[in-house]
């Protein structure tokens, strides 16, 4: 079973309609026992930095994520969900995040030509072998849509990148904690590998 993080912060239905194509189970849930007895977690999320934070402590979420965490078990952040895994963002001054990686997320700068917020699809430069990206063509697209971004402090960490004005640390991997900037359910193809890659962690080949 993968719990998907219900914490009032959106996309929660296709991501649980993505794992449904791959006959993976899951549940959207904020019931602490139900994440807690799952074998994978996905924290999905768009929306603003501060308010998802208040609704993961108003919830008691944040602690449920550490303790999930501790135990090993594959967790994967999906866009708002990468960056709550980190310190804080310049989006929420004051804030702290979950603080599980280290790094920083940065408004993304202005440059000639480029909208943002960053909306549509970009292609990926893959590096350190992240097992997210196992039959993952380097050059592959996938779908973005944000306005801050990633910056992490270290660089062993990050599996994937994307250029969008600025050199953005797409999807990073750390023990049994996984991340992606774009969003792998709504990235046709390629996504749906990666979730396919997430949902086989751990099991026996």
């Amino acid at each position: 079973m993968i719990a998907v993080i219900d914490y009032d912060a959106g996309n929660l239905k296709s991501v649980e309609k993505a794992l449904k194509f791959l006959g993976e189970e899951s549940c959207i849930t904020r019931d602490h026992k139900e994440i807690l007895a799952a074998d994978k977690v996905v924290l999905p999320g768009v929306g603003a930095f501060g308010e998802a934070m208040g609704h993961l402590k108003k919830y008691g979420l944040d602690k449920v994520i550490h303790e999930v965490v501790g135990r090993q078990t594959p967790f994967l952040g999906i866009c708002l969900g990468l960056q709550l895994l980190f310190e804080g963002s310049e989006e929420s001054s004051g804030v702290e995040g979950l603080h599980v990686l280290d790094g920083e997320i940065l408004k993304i700068p202005d440059a000639p030509g480029l909208k943002i917020p960053h909306i549509g699809w970009n292609s990926l430069h893959l590096q350190n072998q992240g097992r997210l990206f196992e039959g993952v063509m380097e050059g592959a697209f996938v779908y973005f849509v944000h306005s801050f971004y990633l910056k992490a402090k270290e660089g062993q960490i990050v599996k994937a990148s994307t250029d969008y004005s600025v050199d953005i640390h797409a999807s990073v991997e750390q023990g049994n904690v996984f991340a992606c900037q774009f969003h792998p359910e709504k990235s046709s193809s390629v996504g749906l590998q990666i979730l396919r890659n997430f949902a086989r962690i751990g099991e026996v080949q």
